[in-house]
């Protein structure tokens, strides 16, 4: 038997929502990688990004205290997942941080319930059109194939 949709522990939905919470810092410091390489055809849309990123990584922050555990900070630095030297490197880094994004987003959405499923499908729905734009092509189920 599988479990339902939201029907998760709350150390389940804590710890989807600090995932989450973890992805969007790592996007933050990743749209700074992609602000500094990205052609300048893409910067306004590398900014975008990094906005929507801080702004949703509140609301996590925020979503977290709400499930009554402390967020987890930020790490000074993360490691890349592989070297950004370019504008072509900087769109795929992108895309990247997007397609992780969507996976903890579709792991949040199965966790929790209520208010914080509604972010956390925002938050996936947000992602994976990032994820189109900056890679040219889509996936029938953002955040699942991730999983596979």
């Amino acid at each position: 038997m599988t479990a339902s949709p939201g029907s998760g522990t709350k150390s389940t939905t804590v710890a989807a929502a600090q995932a989450a919470l973890a992805a969007e810092h790592a996007a933050v410091y990743g749209y700074g990688v992609v602000g500094g390489r990205v052609e300048e055809d893409r910067a306004a849309e590398a900014r975008e990004a990094y906005q929507a990123h801080r702004a949703r990584r509140d609301v996590m922050i925020r979503a977290v205290r709400d499930l009554g555990a402390e967020p987890e900070a930020a790490a000074a630095a993360y490691t890349l997942p592989f070297p950004v030297t370019d504008g072509a490197s900087a769109v795929r880094l992108a895309a990247e941080l997007e397609r992780r994004l969507s996976a903890v987003y579709a792991d949040l959405v199965r966790a929790s319930t209520g208010a914080l499923r509604g972010e956390a499908a925002t938050g996936l729905r947000e992602a994976a059109v990032r994820a189109v734009r900056w890679s040219g092509g889509s996936v029938a189920f953002p955040g699942l194939g991730e999983r596979a």
